[in-house]
């Protein structure tokens, strides 16, 4: 399709601002995916492309972290395997499955999310003690999640960021950077499928990554230096937008009736 240059750049600026806001907690994909639906691109091309741009901010973000020893690749390798598995199942599972049920829980989820965050107690400045074996948590969290994410995938870094810090007894900080990296895993997992498919728009995809990569580095920095201070009220932010605008798409006809 034929893009002018100041669409482009809009899109770069766009992805910019969400892989930021997505290395810190998330909903990055509420700015970018209805910013190229703006653009005229078709659906289920504005997904694929979507996750071709997201791809390089998770990288980005992830690899900041990793390069900065706040997390280390080698523990999480197995978990890393379950999420690659199960958002490459969840990928093709799609296909086949009506997204129906999820569309309709994902929102009460991600509002649970956001008041367990308002509501917990101050977060740990370090890491505790796993209330599962890592092995399961990998299965459980890292397969589960990855598979939502391959699947339908509204919330994704909320969630494994929640999992982190209640399960894994992970500080703020060490949540946040486990979770860009599965995110990162499962980003690649669907991607792949896609890509086979066909339906990436590569220049669209290419120049608004190269925005999510200097928008994400710029929020891997933030969380190491502001921690939990930017954290938590983002996550809590991102929740609750992000529920809210899927509530809104799924019953705005039945709201704009009651007026």
């Amino acid at each position: 399709m034929d893009i002018s240059f100041e669409i482009l750049t809009l899109l770069f600026l766009v992805a910019t601002a969400a892989g930021f806001i997505d290395a810190m907690a998330g909903g990055g994909g509420l700015l970018t995916l209805p910013a190229l639906l703006a653009a005229g691109v078709p659906p289920t091309q504005a997904l694929a492309t979507n996750k071709l741009q997201s791809s390089f901010g998770s990288f980005s973000a992830s690899w900041y972290f990793v390069r900065n020893g706040i997390v280390s690749l080698k523990e999480m390798r197995l978990a890393i395997g379950c999420t690659f598995i199960g958002a490459a199942i969840g990928a093709e599972a799609v296909q086949y499955v009506d997204a129906g049920i999820l569309t309709s829980l994902i929102p009460i989820l991600l509002l649970a999310i956001s008041l367990y965050f308002l509501f917990m107690p101050k977060a740990k400045a370090h890491s505790g003690e796993a209330k599962i074996s890592e092995a399961m948590f990998a299965l459980c969290v890292g397969g589960g999640v990855g598979f939502y994410d391959g699947f339908f995938g509204p919330g994704t870094g909320s969630i494994f960021t929640v999992c982190f810090v209640v399960i894994g007894q992970f500080s703020l900080v060490a949540a946040t950077a486990r979770t860009k990296v599965l995110n990162f895993t499962s980003n690649i997992a669907a991607l792949l499928f896609f890509i086979i498919a066909g339906l990436p728009i590569w220049q669209l995809g290419l120049v608004m990554a190269v925005g999510g990569f200097i928008g994400a580095r710029l929020g891997a920095k933030v969380v190491v230096t502001k921690g939990q201070k930017w954290i938590r009220p983002l996550v809590i932010t991102m929740s609750m937008v992000m529920a809210l605008k899927l509530l809104w798409q799924q019953h705005h006809q039945w709201l704009l009736s009651m007026f």
